[in-house]
């Protein structure tokens, strides 16, 4: 069996160790894993292309930009598989636009999506080139303005009398794409239903009951165009898990027109949602939105999202997606008040490349949890830990384990507490010795 273990710590960036068989350690934590499956329809790891990542992709020399894009896409870089495309434009576009601003244009004669093919469907395709497989979904940030109230894309809520109407604009964004090669699986009705943003970027409120008419609006229209594409309800913080429980529960022929939940990670815990899929296990819960922050531990927050993976993947999320794909050094360009990163940094003036402390987390998980993978639960013994430690060391161990359909097992272990941490795990009925150094991730490979 070929046992490896791959590291990112301080001064170590996916550094790989051999791990040993061992004997039984007093001290040392046990890791077992069950055969209780927390998931087994996984399907990947991704990011956000929005507007803004494409032009700052498109700004890129050719063959510098081909490098980068094999990094993220390729088999032998984060090998990411799930990508988010948005509906027109979101706060992280450079330009603010939807695809038909003629205002009352209910036969939709002006729906253009013209505006994306200077740079966004271009370097969305220049993607597939690297991985044709890549499952899309899509979010818009504001129907048309003339659809809302106040009359703006930045703000207001949607109104009832324009379902019918926005449901046939979506699938045409959905046919449109298509005939650019580009194969939309999934969507979101409203990228954050419940807020408009102080109008300061595209937004929409969408009250329950008019998204519950649109999502059935809408598949009626995808069923009767042949379109096999998933509608994933709400897309908004862990904390609005009521909301969607009594929709689904109240709302007659709404879970027979939805396929998931889509949730983002700015309140609330992915812990919250459970009782979603206790509830209606058919509803498949996605995370669609977190990525890092510009200005706080950009490059250094490893432990951040490694932990958070390990909290998504173990209350039974079928995919993971950050936020943008690329941003400038100012996380530009921007229409929106807010100061986010991407998963990498290019410096608009050298043309430097810096990579996120996401992007570091994601290299130790992605090309490992293959699509259709069997997350299963875990075991942990407690950290034998004394009073004397207190209060700088004994944050808790965090780990998640997915047996793939190749057969391998993998662990994932992140530990950034200030001292390191003595692991064993059982597999196949034998010990191995795992050492976690401090402010660690780890990758740990059985097969």
């Amino acid at each position: 069996m070929n046992l490896k273990q791959y590291i990112t710590t301080n001064g170590l960036t996916f550094q790989t160790r051999e791990v040993f068989p061992s004997v039984h350690m007093n001290a040392a934590q046990t890791v077992r894993r069950t055969e209780a499956t927390v998931s087994d329809d996984f399907l990947g790891f991704g990011v956000a292309i929005t507007g803004s990542s494409c032009y700052e992709l498109s700004l890129m020399e050719p063959a510098q930009r081909r490098a980068l894009l094999n990094d993220i896409y390729g088999k032998d870089g984060l090998a990411l598989s799930v990508a988010r495309l948005t509906v027109g434009a979101s706060d992280y576009s450079a330009e603010l636009y939807s695809y038909d601003d003629v205002e009352g244009d209910v036969s939709l004669t002006h729906f253009s999506i013209d505006r994306d093919r200077r740079y966004v469907i271009p370097m969305i395709k220049e993607i597939l080139e690297i991985n044709p497989d890549l499952y899309f979904f899509s979010s818009p940030w504001s129907p048309p303005a003339w659809m809302k109230t106040g009359n703006n894309l930045c703000g207001g809520f949607m109104r009832d009398e324009y379902v019918e109407c926005y449901a046939e604009y979506y699938v045409r964004y959905i046919e449109e794409y298509a005939k650019c090669g580009i194969r939309i699986s999934a969507i979101t009705p409203q990228n954050e239903t419940e807020t408009h943003q102080h109008g300061k970027m595209p937004a929409c409120i969408w009250h329950p009951e008019t998204e519950a008419k649109f999502v059935k609006a809408l598949r009626k229209k995808l069923d009767a165009r042949g379109l096999d594409v998933k509608i994933w309800i709400f897309d908004h913080n862990f904390d609005g898990w009521e909301r969607v429980l009594w929709s689904l529960r109240t709302l007659d022929g709404l879970k027979e027109a939805c396929d998931g939940a889509a949730f983002h990670y700015y309140r609330g815990t992915p812990e919250g949602t459970l009782a979603i899929k206790r509830e209606f296990p058919e509803i498949k819960l996605h995370f669609t939105e977190g990525g890092p922050r510009l200005y706080d531990n950009y490059a250094t927050d490893w432990c951040k999202w490694g932990i958070f993976a390990t909290r998504v993947l173990n209350a039974g999320y079928s995919s993971f997606t950050g936020w943008n794909l690329m941003l400038d050094e100012t996380g530009g360009p921007n229409v929106g008040p807010f100061f986010c990163g991407g998963l990498v940094t290019r410096n608009s003036v050298s043309g430097e490349l810096l990579y996120s402390g996401q992007s570091k987390a994601l290299r130790h998980i992605a090309p490992f949890f293959q699509k259709g993978g069997r997350v299963v639960a875990l075991e942990i013994s407690e950290s034998p830990k004394g009073m004397d430690t207190y209060p700088k060391a004994g944050t808790p161990l965090a780990a998640s384990a997915v047996v793939n359909p190749d057969g391998s097992v993998v662990y994932l272990f992140v530990n950034d507490d200030v001292e390191k941490k003595q692991v064993e795990v059982v597999e196949s009925g034998q010990l191995y010795y795992v050492e976690l150094l401090p402010n660690t991730v780890s990758t740990v490979v059985f097969g």
